[in-house]
């Protein structure tokens, strides 16, 4: 009777840690160089986070001209961060968003790296994904 015993509760445990390996991560961060992982498919819940390079110090910024807001929340404003190692002013450095999957359905984040004050310019980068979430 106890080999029978161990066996189950070895498949028991099996069957958690499978399950456990095949979750979905709670949070997906993209970079500029990733965007051909694009379309991206989140789950309801899911974090994604976006980080992009960039360098005020020139003027431009990335502004988010579509945030998908069908299906994503912002949880806040960007964050710009710079290495600590670049010891030079005016060195770049990188952007981050954070987005909630909040409701299922399709929709486009677009993002534009330009300089705000000038009108009728074609943005420098653009950043484009079309975002899934089940």
């Amino acid at each position: 009777m106890k080999p029978v015993r161990n066996t189950r509760l070895s498949v028991a445990l099996g069957c958690m840690l499978l399950t456990a390996c095949a979750a979905k991560p709670t949070s997906v961060t993209i970079q500029e160089d990733q965007q051909s992982d694009c379309p991206l498919e989140l789950d309801i819940g899911q974090t994604l986070m976006i980080s992009l390079p960039s360098n005020p110090t020139t003027g431009f910024r990335w502004i988010v001209t579509k945030p998908a807001a069908g299906v994503l929340k912002s949880m806040g404003p960007e964050v710009y961060t710079n290495p600590e190692d670049a010891g030079m002013v005016g060195s770049g450095g990188k952007s981050t968003w954070r987005f909630k999957a909040y409701q299922a359905g399709e929709d486009a984040l677009l993002m534009q790296y330009q300089r705000p004050w000038e009108q009728g310019v074609a943005p420098a980068k653009t950043f484009a994904c079309e975002i899934s979430v089940d």
